[in-house]
């Protein structure tokens, strides 16, 4: 098999317990034919050392050095650097399987596709889960990749994509690629997979769908941990992708929907680091009905994390319990999770279940009805038809600022 070169890029920082591991699992793929390109974005850790040590142990390898800029930033540095026709991105605490890059180079090459889209594999403590993307396996060109382009974004109910965001399971060719990623903003720290993936799709001819979960994500203890910073700070990095995306769009023919995609791309995010709710007008995404009320959350990923955040700040009810399929990883990070059948030993007025996703909102409802819950106690995420007011309020910085300075000053006059 004619195997042309491809360059592995992987951004660094502050991962010296993991990245000997993703390392050891590129030099050991199948295909040989790798420029490994090592960016150690200025990490103050053994990071700099094991990316050199590594590379008098493998011809293939190169090191990059650069000051601390940023994701975004070491990977433009070695895109730009690189020489592969074939472009791939590992996240350094991540790891491949050893036919990963094969199996996506040979999807490529027998359909020509500009850019391969493939599954993953959540690694959590002793815990694998495979996820794939909503859109079947197969090639998409001509109307059935326009019809691709329509809910790459935002398929079916909301909020889930089409596409998976992510660049670090994917293979693109690197003419495809290079233009959209060096144009992407440096500031963009919160959906900068998405400031690139989508607008590659969108020049690709040809795709190709693949349900190959060989790239292992690994959710580290210290990512599951959402830290309880002020949702301005989130807000102010969330304009800079969504000025990004939005003048990209705003380019596009307006058949392809992709203003309202990126709306909903955005929304969604804004929604699971605020937790669901505004402070400057007292909104929230499950409405108010549940204020004063004994509530039960499902599910401790970020969007759970937020929700009780807030619930700590405002007070707004009394939080009965915390539930997760995946409680015990998270009682590991010392969060006060149980597991979901206790719902029937639990007196309480509401459950709120804590995801954008309609269609696993709606997969979690039923197996609450099923353990005896009342549909009239499940209150999950509303939309309201408006979401370019909507999305006005989740990014007004100045406003969340004031709101955000007025509630610290109440907490002050009680101390």
């Amino acid at each position: 098999m004619n195997q042309p070169l491809i360059s592995v890029i992987v951004p660094i920082y502050m991962i010296d317990r993991y990245i000997g591991i993703c390392i050891e699992s590129i030099i050991h793929q199948t295909y040989e034919n790798l420029e490994i390109i090592l960016v150690d974005d200025g990490g103050k850790d053994r990071c700099p050392e094991i990316c050199d040590l590594y590379s008098k142990k493998d011809k293939r390898i190169r090191v990059i050095h650069k000051p601390n800029g940023g994701l975004v930033s070491a990977r433009k540095a070695g895109l730009w650097q690189s020489n592969g026709e074939y472009i791939s991105y590992i996240d350094g605490d991540d790891w491949i399987a050893p036919g990963f890059i094969e199996a996506l180079f040979e999807v490529a090459d027998t359909s020509d596709a500009d850019m391969v889209c493939a599954g993953f594999t959540r690694d959590l403590f002793s815990k694998s889960e495979h996820f794939i993307n909503a859109f079947p396996s197969g090639i998409y060109e001509g109307e059935h990749l326009r019809n691709l382009w329509k809910s790459m974004i935002s398929y079916g109910l909301y909020y889930r994509p089409g596409i998976s965001t992510y660049v670090w399971n994917k293979l693109f060719k690197r003419e495809t690629l290079i233009n959209q990623q060096s144009h992407v903003d440096p500031r963009i720290s919160i959906g900068e997979d998405g400031a690139v993936t989508y607008p590659v799709l969108l020049q690709c001819r040809r795709v190709a769908v693949a349900d190959n979960v060989a790239y292992h994500y690994r959710q580290r203890e210290d990512s599951m941990l959402k830290q309880s910073v002020g949702y301005a700070q989130e807000a102010q990095k969330l304009l800079y992708l969504y000025g990004y995306m939005m003048k990209w769009a705003e380019k596009i023919e307006p058949e392809l929907g992709l203003i309202d995609q990126v709306t909903d791309y955005v929304l969604s995010i804004a929604m699971i680091r605020s937790g669901g709710r505004l402070p400057q007008n007292d909104f929230s995404i499950f409405g108010n009905v549940y204020y004063g009320k004994d509530v039960v959350v499902y599910s401790a990923g970020t969007f759970g994390q937020q929700l009780i955040n807030r619930f700590r700040e405002t007070k707004h009810c009394n939080l009965v319990a915390w539930l997760d399929d995946d409680y015990w990883e998270y009682r590991r990070c010392c969060l006060n999770v149980d597991p979901v059948e206790t719902i029937s030993k639990l007196s309480y007025d509401y459950i709120l279940i804590a995801t954008m996703d309609g269609i696993l909102a709606n997969l979690i409802i039923k197996r609450l009805l099923d353990l005896g819950v009342s549909r009239k106690k499940i209150l999950t995420v509303t939309i309201s038809e408006n979401k370019e007011q909507l999305i006005k309020w989740f990014l007004d910085v100045d406003a969340l600022k004031l709101a955000e300075a007025k509630r610290k000053r109440g907490m002050n006059s009680h101390a």
